[in-house]
Parts: C-alpha cells; sequence; structure tokens
C-alpha cells in the first residue's frame, strides 16, 4: 500500500520545534484532505495542521507533549486507506452449503484455551486509559507542560480558573497539599509505632533538607529567555515622571457611562480602560518624535549602523498570561480611534488567555507599553524589546492629597510612567520631550477629540 508522510508545518521564522498539544486522529481513522490532525504549540502562538491527503491514517511519530520537529515527518497516511484496509484484515464469512447450513463446522476450543484466550481481554480492559474529562481540556499547553514535569495526573487536580481552567497556581497548591499529606500520614504512622509513656513532650526543631527540582522552561518561557538575553545587549537609560490622571478619570467615567446606556456594535466593548487613551497618547507622540518609532540597522558589510524610520504606529502591549508574558501588537494604532483600539486589545487579550495568537499578531511591533500597575508597583524599569528603541511601563494609579491653582488641598488621581530607551540612538532630551507630549495629552484628554480617525 502507497503512504504518504505529513510533515510539521509551522509557520514562523526561525521556529525549528513545537509541542504536540493534542491529536485529533488516531491509527486507523479515515481523513480527508484538509481534515485538521493535531494542535500544536511553538514559541507563542497554537496552530492546527491539516491533512496534505486523504486516506486512512498509519502512524502517529509522536506523543501529546512532545516536542516535534518542523520539517519533519510526523504522521504517516496510507492514501490508498478506507474500507479496503478495514475488509482485508476482516474474517470471510463461512460460505452455506447448498441445503442453507455452513459447510463446515468449526471444533470447540479447548477450555484451557478459552481461558488463555479471556486473559489478556480483560488485561487490556483494566489498562485502558483514563477518558479526558472537562479539567484536562481547560488547561494551557504551558500548565499541562508543569503537570508533566511534576509527574502529575492533572485530571486529579480541580482548577480554579474559569469555566475550570487548571492554572499553575492550582498545580502548585495540589503538590503542598500532597506533600503535606504524606508528611503527616508518615509521622502519625510514626508516632503510633512507640509506646504512649515515651512520645516527647517539647519536641525540638528539626529543619528538613533542602531539596532541589528541575523544572524544564516552557516554550514561552524560553523564548522571553533568548529574547530578553539579547536585549541586554542595548544601553538602557531610564526616566520617570508622575501624571496627573484626574480629568482622564472623570473622562473615562463619562464615556462608559454612554456605552453602558448605548446598544454595542459586533466586536465593540462595553467597558473602556485607561490603556486605550494611553496607547493613543504615544502614538500622538510618535508623530513628533518619530525616532522614537525606528529600529537601529547595522550594514552586515560595513558594521556601519543606521535606523530606519517606520511609518506605522505598531505598539506592542505586554501581557500576563497563564502561559507567562506575551506580547502581541496593535498595529497601526495611528489610524484608530479609542473604541477601535479598545476593541483590538480586547481581541488580542482573550486570544492570549486562550493560546490562540499566531504569528501574525506578534509581528511588525514599533514601541512597547507594559501596564505593570494593574497588578502592582510604582515604577519599573521595563527592558528594551529587541528590533526597538523605547518601552513604556504604566505603574499603579494612587489618590493623592495636592494643592489647586489656590493653594487649596484638593484630591487627585496620579500615575507614573517609567521609560527605558536605547541611549545609542536616543538623547535625554528627546525622551524628556516625547515624554513630556504624552504627559500633556493623559492630562487634558480632550485634545483627543481632534485626533480621532
Amino acid at each position: 500500500m502507497a503512504s504518504k508522510s505529513c510533515d510539521a508545518d509551522v509557520d514562523g521564522q526561525g521556529i525549528v520545534e513545537c509541542e504536540v498539544i493534542q491529536w485529533f486522529v488516531e491509527p486507523g481513522a479515515h481523513v480527508e484532505e484538509f481534515s485538521p490532525l493535531c494542535e500544536v504549540q511553538s514559541d507563542k502562538a497554537s496552530v492546527e495542521i491539516t491533512s496534505r491527503f486523504s486516506g486512512v491514517v498509519k502512524k502517529l511519530y509522536y506523543e501529546t507533549g512532545e516536542m516535534a520537529k518542523v520539517g519533519k515527518p510526523f504522521v504517516d497516511i496510507d492514501i490508498q486507506g478506507g474500507a479496503e484496509a478495514d475488509d482485508a484484515g476482516a474474517p470471510k464469512a463461512a460460505e452455506p452449503s447448498k441445503d442453507g447450513a455452513s459447510s463446515s463446522t468449526p471444533a470447540p476450543e479447548p477450555k484451557s484455551q478459552q481461558t488463555e484466550t479471556s486473559a489478556p481481554a480483560q488485561g487490556q480492559s483494566s489498562q485502558a486509559p483514563k477518558a479526558k474529562g472537562k479539567a484536562a481540556a481547560l488547561a494551557t499547553p504551558a500548565v499541562r507542560h508543569l503537570s508533566k514535569e511534576l509527574k502529575i495526573d492533572i485530571l486529579d487536580i480541580d482548577g480554579t480558573g474559569k469555566d475550570g481552567r487548571v492554572l499553575k497556581e492550582d498545580i502548585y497548591k495540589f503538590v503542598q497539599q500532597r506533600d503535606a499529606s504524606a508528611s503527616a500520614s508518615a509521622a502519625s504512622q510514626s508516632a503510633s509505632t512507640l509506646p504512649q509513656q515515651q512520645l516527647p513532650q517539647t519536641p525540638s526543631y528539626q529543619p528538613g533538607v533542602q531539596t532541589e527540582t528541575r523544572v524544564q522552561l516552557t516554550n514561552t518561557q524560553q523564548q522571553m529567555f533568548k529574547t530578553m538575553t539579547r536585549s541586554l545587549n542595548i544601553p538602557h537609560f531610564l526616566y520617570s515622571d508622575e501624571v496627573d490622571f484626574t480629568d482622564l478619570v472623570h473622562l473615562r467615567s463619562r464615556l462608559n457611562k454612554v456605552l453602558s446606556q448605548t446598544p454595542a456594535a459586533p466586536g465593540q466593548v462595553t467597558k473602556l480602560s485607561y490603556l486605550p487613551f494611553i496607547i493613543k497618547a504615544v502614538s500622538m507622540a510618535l508623530y513628533q518624535f518619530p525616532i522614537l518609532n525606528s529600529r537601529v540597522d547595522i550594514d552586515p558589510a560595513t558594521n556601519k549602523p543606521s535606523l530606519l524610520m517606520r511609518s506605522q504606529h505598531n505598539i506592542g502591549v505586554a501581557m500576563d498570561t497563564p502561559s507567562g508574558l506575551l506580547v502581541p501588537v496593535i498595529k497601526d494604532v495611528g489610524s484608530l480611534n479609542i473604541l477601535s483600539i479598545a476593541a483590538e486589545l480586547s481581541r488580542l487579550q482573550g486570544l492570549a488567555v486562550q493560546g490562540k495568537l499566531t504569528p501574525a499578531d506578534f509581528s511588525g511591533g514599533t514601541i512597547t507599553v507594559s501596564n505593570i500597575g494593574n497588578i502592582g508597583g510604582t515604577y519599573l524599569s521595563p527592558v528594551i524589546v529587541e528590533r526597538e528603541v523605547a518601552i513604556l511601563g504604566i505603574g499603579r494609579m494612587r489618590t493623592v492629597p495636592a494643592f489647586d491653582e489656590n493653594d487649596n488641598v484638593v484630591k487627585k488621581h496620579v500615575c507614573n510612567f517609567s521609560w527605558s530607551a536605547d541611549h545609542r540612538v536616543v538623547d535625554g532630551a528627546t525622551m524628556a520631550r516625547a515624554a513630556e507630549v504624552i504627559r500633556r495629552v493623559a492630562e487634558e484628554p480632550d485634545v483627543m477629540v481632534m485626533h480621532l480617525r
């Protein structure tokens, strides 16, 4: 029979391997051309690989959770497949004789032979794999990878995430409870073997033995390790400023009130956060300081550096996801209004949580914004993403007492903006002037009305 091999073909520059998340087929299954075979995850994006042929699946080269080599065979398909393959292995029925009876009657098997035959069947039944439940389906590849490293069956864990999703915290909590239970059981068993009068009245403190467990990095962590290591070759300098969010707080409140009373269009958000306003303010400053939207390029022939000025403002947004740190990109922010930015931000956040971002969602970034303030922290020192020259870190918004123009004490909402820039091409004065433009727009957000698209 003629067989064809399907390769693990994953789009993305520099991707050499990917993790098999789940198989949709098994050996003996019939597939059509373009039918989904499995789901894999590369450094950041998960994709489905489809069949290039119609036929019967003959062999799977990898198990779920293993790393498949890109461009190498990962499944064999018998292109003649289908019913012929199934019929070939089926026993032929005995042909009836002329009087309607079977032409031959099979001799009864000895009891010993019947017993030996039935025993493996029982063994196979007892060793049947456990059916996957909801918890296994609702777990990201990074979480499944962690459970595999710690030798834990993810089906034994009750997820606390949305819709029962198993999180990393659930796995760590499960390990702690398991180890604590094992220690308590061992201590109880040891104590029960001693006579009552020999139990110590005041046991002394005995520190435990320090142990180390090797845990392999997930695909996302490996990518972050490589990217941040390269980014540290950039000479950073830091610049920080305090921004008054009081007027922005009032504007956002008014707009959210309008949105709550207006029927939402498909894909439109029903509530605005502060981040779309900040992203738009950054784009407005890039028109005046395009050097912050450029990248450094070194000629391999002459080793001379130059700047590549980029026309679109493709702003990356750092996101904390179950898989780790991801930086998807909002494309052409200069042509978007606040609602459009918010809608695209919501779309990317939803895909990031599901682990469904594609390589296109990560490509083309020109500058990055990291909103660590929604977790905590006032000041930060963000690391510049490679092929960029600046990054903005946003701290937590705080309510503080301040003086107004009449020296009266008033309540204000303030937030700290922390910048990192590439000191090879950006000087401190340029960074300060650009940050001042963004501060003025954030403090007088009505200015954005003149930049609606």
